[in-house]
Parts: C-alpha cells; sequence; structure tokens
C-alpha cells in the first residue's frame, strides 16, 4: 500500500505558507475561539465570519457575490425546507400516536420499553429530521419513566444518541448530511443521493442499538430519582410556605405587583385564597385584603423577614406539597416541565428582563441545570439552552409553549391538539418527496420546496406556522460559514494543512489516514456545530484523500459520519443539549457513556466505508 502511494507523495510539492493562508488561519482560530466560549450566539458568530470573509477578500479571494452565496445554496435552501416538512408530520402527532402503542405494547417489560423508544427514535430519525423527533420523545419518556417508577435519565440520553445515529439513514436525516453533499459536490463533483450511505448507516444504527441495550442504559446513572411528582422531583417543598395576610399588615390596600417591587426580595406568590376562591400567579393587579390566604416561594431567610416585617400569620400546620396543591380548575393551572432549546430567542435574558410572569402567564418556581437545582433569585439568572424549568402556568399559556418550536412542553397530561385528520396527507407528501428525490427525477431542494407548497395547501401546515417552524440559527450559521469553506479552499490553506496532517502520517496506510480524518472531526464536533466541523474539515480530508491517492469520496463520508456524532458532550449536538436538563445529566455522564461507543463507531464507520466503497 505504502509503495503505491510513494510515486503520488514524491510529485506532492508541499504548498509555500503564504500571507493568504495566515489571514484565513487566523480567521479560523478567531471563530473556533468564539464557537467554544458562546460569547455571542453561534450564529451571530456565523454572519460575523461571513462579514469578515468579505472584507478580507484580497486574502480570502471570496467576494461580496459569493460571501453571501451560503443563503441561495442548495445545502441552505434544502434544510431549511426540511424544517417545514418535519413540522408537518409533528404537527399530525403521529410519532406520540406511535409511542403510546408501543409503550403499551412493551409495558411491564424494560428491555421492551427501553428498546422499543431507541428503536423509535432511531428509525423516525432517518426521514424526518432527529431534533423535533426528540422534541416530541422527551414528554413520552418522562411521562413513561414516571409512570413505570424509572429515573428519566435512563431513557432520555439513549434516545439521543439513537436519533444522531439514526439520522445517518438518509440524505435528510440531518442538515449535517445535506452540507456535507452540497461541499461534496463542489469539491467533487458528487453530491450524495437520498440512499448513498443508508447502508452504512444501518450499520452504524444497529451497532448502537447493540451497545445502548447491552452496556450503554448500564453506564448513566440515574440522576434524577424516580418520581410521579414534580414537587418531589424538583425538591420544592422546602421552598414553599403558607401565609395568611392579617389586618395589621402594611401590604393591605397595595397590589401584589407594588408590593413587590418595593420590598425587592427574593419572594414569588405562586397563590392567593380569598373567600373560598383560588387566584393563581401572576397576580399584579390583585389587592391585598385582610385574610389572604397566600402560598409563597421564597427561602426560609426572606419568609422570616416577611413574616416580621410585613405582619404575615404562617400557618401553624406544616405541610408537605404536592402537584396537585398547584391545580386551579378555573384556568387549568397546572405544573410542568418547560425545556428551553438553543435557538430561544429567551436565552441570555432574565425572567425579570422579559417579564416571563406576564408574558407567558406563567410562574418560574425552579431551574433545573446540569444537574443542579435552582431556587434563590431564578429571575436574575440568565437563561441558557439547556435550562429546564418547573412552572406553574395556565392551560392555555401550556398551549402557547407547545405552540412554540423553541420549548419543549412535559407535562403528564399527554393529550394535545394534533391535526390527525391529515397524517395520511403528511405522510404521503413526505413520502413523494423522498421518491422523487431517490428517483432522481427531480433535485431533492426542488421536491422538498414543492412539499413545502403541499403541506401548506393541504392545511398540515398553516402559513403562520412555516416561518416558526424554522431553525434560523441553523439556516444563518449555514450561510455564514459556507464563504469560510471556499477561502480556505481558494487560498490555498485546505490543501496546506491537508499536507501538513500527510507529511505527520506518509508512512500510515489510506485505512488508518482514514480513521484518523474521523476521530479529529468527531473530536472538533464536541465543542464546535457539527455543520461547522463540516465545512473545516471536508475540504482538508478531500485535499489529503488526493495527496495520498486514496478515494476522496470514502473521506468526505468519514467526515460527515464523526461530524453527526458528537458523543461526548451535552453542548456537541443540539438533540444532547435538549435531553441535559430534563434527565438531570451532568457534563461527564456524556462522556461515560458516549466515549466507548465513539471509539467503537470509529472502527464501525470506518471500516464500513473501507468494505463498501475501498479507500
Amino acid at each position: 500500500m505504502l509503495l503505491s502511494r510513494l510515486p503520488i507523495l514524491l510529485t506532492q510539492a508541499a504548498p509555500t505558507f503564504t500571507v493568504d493562508m495566515f489571514v484565513v488561519l487566523g480567521l479560523i482560530a478567531a471563530v473556533l475561539g468564539l464557537f467554544i466560549s458562546e460569547i455571542v450566539p453561534i450564529d451571530i458568530t456565523a454572519l460575523g465570519t461571513m462579514v469578515a470573509v468579505i472584507l478580507l477578500e484580497p486574502w480570502t479571494g471570496v467576494g461580496p457575490a459569493d460571501g453571501v452565496s451560503g443563503f441561495a445554496s442548495t445545502a441552505t435552501v434544502t434544510v431549511l425546507a426540511m424544517f417545514i416538512l418535519s413540522e408537518g408530520i409533528r404537527r399530525t402527532g403521529v410519532l406520540r400516536r406511535l409511542g403510546n402503542r408501543i409503550v403499551e405494547w412493551a409495558k411491564g417489560s424494560f428491555y421492551k420499553q427501553y428498546g422499543a423508544l431507541i428503536g423509535l427514535s432511531g428509525t423516525t430519525a432517518g426521514v424526518i429530521n432527529n431534533t423535533p423527533v426528540v422534541a416530541m420523545m422527551i414528554p413520552m419518556a418522562v411521562n413513561l419513566a414516571r409512570r413505570t417508577k424509572l429515573s428519566p435519565s435512563k431513557l432520555l440520553m439513549p434516545i439521543s444518541f439513537a436519533s444522531m445515529l439514526g439520522g445517518m439513514l438518509t440524505l435528510i436525516g440531518t442538515s449535517t448530511s445535506i452540507l456535507a453533499s452540497d461541499v461534496s459536490a463542489r469539491l467533487l463533483g458528487h453530491p450524495f443521493s437520498m440512499f448513498e450511505f443508508t447502508a452504512l448507516g444501518a450499520i452504524v444504527l444497529v451497532t448502537g442499538w447493540i451497545y445502548l441495550l447491552t452496556v450503554g442504559h448500564r453506564l448513566v446513572p440515574e440522576r434524577i430519582k424516580p418520581q410521579e411528582d414534580l414537587t418531589e422531583e424538583f425538591e420544592i417543598s422546602g421552598y414553599l410556605s403558607e401565609v395568611v395576610v392579617t389586618e395589621e399588615s402594611p401590604l393591605v390596600g397595595y397590589t401584589v405587583r407594588q408590593a413587590l417591587e418595593q420590598l425587592e426580595l427574593d419572594v414569588d406568590i405562586v397563590r392567593m385564597e380569598r373567600d373560598g376562591k383560588a387566584f393563581a400567579a401572576p397576580l399584579g393587579s390583585k389587592q391585598f385584603r385582610p385574610g389572604d390566604e397566600l402560598l409563597l416561594r421564597t427561602n426560609r431567610d426572606t419568609l422570616m423577614q416577611l413574616i416580621r416585617t410585613q405582619k404575615l400569620e404562617p400557618e401553624a400546620r406544616t405541610k408537605t406539597f404536592r402537584e396537585k396543591d398547584f391545580e386551579i380548575e378555573r384556568k387549568g393551572e397546572a405544573l410542568a416541565e418547560i425545556v428551553l432549546l438553543s435557538d430561544n430567542p429567551l436565552v441570555g435574558e432574565t425572567l425579570r428582563t422579559i417579564t416571563f410572569a406576564q408574558r407567558f402567564d406563567a410562574l418560574v418556581l425552579a431551574i433545573r441545570r446540569k444537574g443542579e437545582l435552582l431556587y434563590d433569585n431564578v429571575d436574575q439568572v440568565p437563561l441558557q439552552g439547556g435550562d429546564t424549568l418547573l412552572v406553574q402556568a395556565s392551560g392555555q399559556a401550556l398551549k402557547q409553549f407547545e405552540r412554540g418550536r423553541s420549548f419543549v412542553v412535559i407535562q403528564a397530561d399527554e393529550e394535545a391538539s394534533f391535526r390527525t385528520e391529515k397524517l395520511p396527507l403528511a405522510l404521503g407528501i413526505i413520502g413523494l418527496v423522498v421518491g422523487l428525490a431517490a428517483l432522481e427525477v427531480v433535485p431533492i431542494m426542488v421536491s422538498a420546496l414543492g412539499g413545502i407548497v403541499a403541506m401548506v395547501a393541504t392545511g398540515c401546515v398553516r402559513p403562520n406556522e412555516v416561518y416558526e417552524a424554522v431553525d434560523w440559527s441553523v439556516i444563518f450559521l449555514l450561510a455564514g460559514l459556507i464563504p469560510l469553506g471556499m477561502a480556505m479552499e481558494r487560498s490555498g490553506t485546505a490543501a496546506y494543512l491537508a499536507t501538513a496532517i500527510t507529511d505527520i502520517g506518509t508512512s500510515l496506510p489510506a485505512l488508518v489516514l482514514l480513521f484518523v480524518f474521523y476521530i479529529v472531526t468527531s473530536l472538533v464536533t464536541q465543542v464546535i456545530s457539527n455543520n461547522a466541523s463540516v465545512i473545516l474539515m471536508i475540504p482538508m480530508a478531500v485535499e489529503a484523500a488526493q495527496i495520498t491517492g486514496a478515494d476522496p469520496f470514502s473521506f468526505v463520508l468519514a467526515v460527515t459520519f464523526g461530524a453527526s456524532c458528537a458523543l461526548l458532550t451535552p453542548i456537541g449536538y443540539q438533540t444532547n443539549l435538549m435531553v441535559y436538563g430534563p434527565g438531570g445529566y451532568r457534563f461527564t455522564d456524556f462522556v461515560r457513556m458516549g466515549a466507548p461507543l465513539q471509539l467503537l463507531l470509529a472502527f464501525v464507520t470506518c471500516g464500513g466505508i473501507w468494505a463498501i466503497w475501498g479507500v
């Protein structure tokens, strides 16, 4: 193998390091630093990258027209279309119906339930974008865990991992594959077909299933103890107290809003009872009257201060609060868990600055973040993607959260307003989109755009839901980073870096070099976006393959699969971040369960590529 490569290696002159390369490498370093630190959102970083690439045209070789071409890229438009098509499927409730039937079938057996959940997650992610798949499966898994006295920690991370692997079954399973196809078309003239790598994806998925069923679930700790009641799960009772407003209380005559603004204490009024009627937060306009019974969320020190200064009378009896204590039939108030996704516009804000209670008609009682529960001054804590909020919310508020694509609502009642009558239409449209692209009647972008028109025309997706369905942060990320890939190619940076890598591994067989690129990509994607990993790594992989006489397309596939398997951190992939809060995981839990699988998949994927395509 090495002897056959020597003539190629000898004829490839090492590129001379130029000022152009220095500028592009500096830009890449700055972008990676911003991605890792997350000082600004990654989509804003991507837009800034696009501007920088254009301004540095003398060195990057990318002018204004090419710089904004990412917005018109086939990959960007196709990913946008797939978000809307996935929304059409989500609105029918098909995944929840399937899940409920599977859960009933598997009742009483952990392995049946566990296997059914990861099986459903993996297979559906091949035809629906894996992000909405996990968003729909989180409530299903949590509610199943509560009914069966099982820790949700045991289910959620495996569901995320299975969806990642299932996304590699077809071209449309993940935005990473669509972007990689676009880059491959530009560099090699070889875009991916719909089922180009389905055989390899199936091998990877089955390997992952076997690992998760036999080893994986044993490596996940029970971070959240099996509980049926949210007050127990969030351990909130210690921060709840009942008091009565006395006639001498200085609060009498003031509204709740006025009193809380003047007191400036860490306290929320969860419920007010007056003359046998209960009123739930937000209570801003309610005036205090003698005899009002209040349920407060606050710590003990603040409670004692309120009792002393505001002449409140504590309830004589001690009480353990239960979930039913927060249910008020008049407005359908109930406790629920709300997960914030990373693209949620609330991320970076505090509950106070956005007046959360008034805006959403919901009161946040606690926040679960990185396996820890936050109670004190929750209205001043900057929100992060993956946070799980324990809220008391009205029925209307919960519906509002459910409609928002950047929230995941977890509640005991699984009934929701799905368009079940549209299910055959939505499935038929998806089947037609996939079929036309697979048979190469029309390109995938054209069939996907046609699918959007059909979804709206048939009522599967309403016109006002089209824009809400799109994860715009991903769209701007793709559009902003595509010019950086062009700059790497035109400045010679990709060739220079590829030569440096191949010089280090000149004695390595092509299969081992393929393995190296897979491992490097899978590590890079843990700390930056999977789409950014594809943009940075594919040009280098193609150059390295051409220098060493290997098959460039095989290297493209290795990078694509490596970028789609971010199993070591909760921040490397959106679905990991989605289960981070509800599972109560710690950062190291992902390494514990993901590292053995990551290494196993490296061997399986590279071996599969060698067996199917050669290297």
